[in-house]
């Protein structure tokens, strides 16, 4: 019988390689070829299995044309495809949510295989409650468009999880504190790494600079708006 084409989404490493599950090895060693952010990054995570996959670099230069092209060379060559971002779970984030939909209206088989994450990994770090939270990415680079998206935030009890650059986290605690007000946050820092830092404040309180070192990746989370003690 003909494999039929196949797209699976694998949620990788978010920095230990130990965290990446055997059903995501065998997925990754058995496929024909891998969509990745950058080909450097993956290339190590291929390193580490021993492999050597052909890979596509599918990131947010690329095209409309290119991610259909993708699709249908998956589909006309019944391909078995896997989508991998840089580090964490693939399609939160990045562009790979366009080759999902294009495989999806193409008829592809579409799979996912869940793992590490960022998000829901400095969730649970910072200790604060978080029942229901929202995702925001990476926001504008200036501080009047920040605002601007922190606006619709400024009297929700949601927990909010933002990506950041350590060489910008400053300036966004800022904008937060001035829509947000007094809240609590946690600065996740190289999770899951040797270097991992978890640094937990309040609004307007900042941290110094041994408290954060200034590199690596980092995960903000700020805690939703909570209710006064006489509510």
């Amino acid at each position: 019988m003909d494999k039929k084409a196949r797209l699976t989404a694998i949620a990788t490493p978010i920095g230990n390689f130990g965290d990446l599950s055997s059903r995501a090895k065998l997925c990754l060693s058995e496929a024909d070829v891998w969509f990745v952010e950058d080909t450097r990054v993956s290339g190590q995570l291929q390193r580490h299995l021993e492999t050597n996959i052909s890979m596509k670099r599918l990131d947010e230069h690329s095209s409309p044309y290119d991610v259909q092209k993708y699709a249908r060379q998956i589909l006309e060559g019944n391909l078995s495809a896997c989508i991998v971002s840089d580090a964490g779970t693939p399609c939160v984030s990045d562009p790979g949510a366009i080759l999902i939909d294009s495989a999806y209206d193409l008829g592809i088989q579409v799979e996912s295989l869940p793992g590490p994450s960022a998000v829901s990994n400095a969730l649970v770090l910072s200790g604060f409650f978080a029942q229901r939270y929202a995702f925001l990415g990476f926001l504008a680079r200036k501080s009047g468009a920040i605002k601007k998206e922190l606006l619709p935030y400024a009297d929700s009890s949601l927990t909010l999880v933002f990506f950041e650059s350590v060489h910008r986290l400053d300036e966004l605690l800022k904008c937060c504190h001035e829509v947000l007000g007094e809240r609590r946050y946690a600065v996740c820092r190289e999770m899951t790494k040797v270097h991992q830092q978890v640094y937990r404040e309040r609004l307007p309180n900042m941290p110094a600079e041994e408290d954060i070192l200034h590199k690596g990746e980092l995960t903000l989370v700020v805690e939703g708006k909570r209710k006064s003690p006489q509510n």
